[in-house]
């Protein structure tokens, strides 16, 4: 599924039009981007959370020539999914 079957499915759940659907959607995910790139985790109950993550400097390898390559540390996007979520997967 990608964004737009999303938005069509939404506004078919909702009876709103794709335009606004479309709208929402991009607006929660700037919003959820925002929060988590100033380091502020984001809950939606029985959904998940979306969070930043450390990841630390660690040694990597040219794979041409398989020199060590250091890389530096750096925060990354993470999502954990909540309960209701991993049951509904399963």
């Amino acid at each position: 599924m990608n964004k737009a079957d999303l938005v069509d499915q939404v506004a078919a759940r909702t009876g709103q039009t794709k335009v606004a659907v479309a709208a929402t959607i991009e607006a929660a995910m700037d919003a959820i981007m925002e929060s988590v790139a100033s380091s502020e985790s984001v809950t939606l109950s029985g959904f998940g959370t979306f969070e930043p993550r450390e990841r630390r400097a660690r040694t990597g390898r040219n794979p041409r020539t398989g020199d060590p390559v250091p890389i530096p540390p750096r925060t990354v996007p993470a999502f954990r999914p909540g309960n209701t979520f991993k049951s509904a997967v399963e």
